[in-house]
């Protein structure tokens, strides 16, 4: 068998993490990015279309990379399955079929809603290639008994309902595209998981406070804060606190900022000159800035 990259099944095949002969890969599938690892009986490249078996039943899946115990080691809950066969031509009328009337999906699974008097809102309704079942994703602020929605919603569509309840950041993973930067949005690309993301965080990196520019597609803080913001943590650890009392070879001096990324100090010095050295420059720290802090609280 020869894939769309025309490799075969005799090349690069290799022990899979659990001893098996045949290869695993990767796969990430459904609206929301599942990522998998699948059996394969046949070697696969990255960016493959692929239709696949999961635990949720047959989808169409993106082949990302081969499952090696350092990918696996990444994955924080992925799902098992295996690759059944490349996308055919009838695959991709099928996929772009359902994608055609997922429009009136939503609507008229909304209107049930409605009519039942359910507090939700309907974002995505996700049909399964194998027609398994359908995926109604939905907001609400609290629980919701949708029981007599999804007998409803079966009948209808003559398949297994199921209900999947979501934040606003799966909902922008869902619907959105574009983040601010210019970039397709980092979690219907390559996040796996949501991090949580903090305003200290872009008060560390000194980023704009204002709401309208540090959040996202989704409202909430971008995600795009928490990747750099370790990387900052150590290198201002570095840094005399501001506050502190420094002593430099040629006299003391008070620290009035810092410029993290460039390990430079602004400083005030004895003759009330304020300049920007090198952290290198510093010779002892004779107070500490947040300690000076803590004294105050205490008062």
């Amino acid at each position: 068998m020869v894939n769309s990259t025309g490799s075969t099944g005799n090349e690069n095949t290799t022990t899979s993490p659990n001893g098996d002969m045949n290869p695993q890969y990767v796969v990430r599938c459904g609206s929301m990015r599942i990522l998998g690892v699948m059996r394969a009986n046949q070697s696969w490249r990255y960016g493959d279309q692929v239709v696949v078996r999961t635990a949720r039943g047959t989808e169409i899946g993106t082949v990302l990379c081969e499952a090696t115990a350092a990918a696996i080691e990444h994955l924080p809950e992925p799902t098992d399955g295996s690759i059944l066969r490349q996308v055919s031509s009838d695959d991709r009328s099928k996929r772009d079929q359902y994608e055609a009337i997922a429009r009136e999906d939503i609507d008229g699974c909304q209107r049930s809603a409605n009519q039942l008097g359910l507090e939700m809102q309907i974002v995505d309704v996700e049909r399964l290639l194998g027609g398994e079942r359908i995926i109604v994703y939905y907001l609400a602020e609290q629980r919701v008994d949708f029981r007599q929605l999804v007998r409803e919603l079966a009948g209808h569509f003559q398949t297994r309902i199921e209900m999947r309840q979501i934040g606003v950041r799966d909902e922008a993973k869902l619907l959105a595209d574009y983040g601010d930067c210019g970039q397709p949005i980092c979690c219907a690309t390559h996040l796996s998981k949501m991090p949580p993301v903090s305003m200290k965080m872009a008060k560390v990196q000194k980023a704009t406070l204002d709401p309208s520019k540090i959040s996202g597609r989704c409202g909430r803080l971008k995600c795009c804060l928490r990747y750099e913001f370790d990387t900052y943590e150590e290198l201002a650890a570095e840094l005399p606190p501001v506050g502190s009392q420094i002593m430099m070879r040629d006299g003391s001096a008070s620290v009035l900022g810092h410029d993290i990324l460039s390990q430079q100090i602004a400083i005030k010095t004895e003759d009330n000159r304020r300049i920007m050295i090198g952290n290198s420059e510093v010779v002892s720290i004779t107070r500490r800035g947040f300690e000076e802090k803590k004294r105050r609280k205490k008062k």
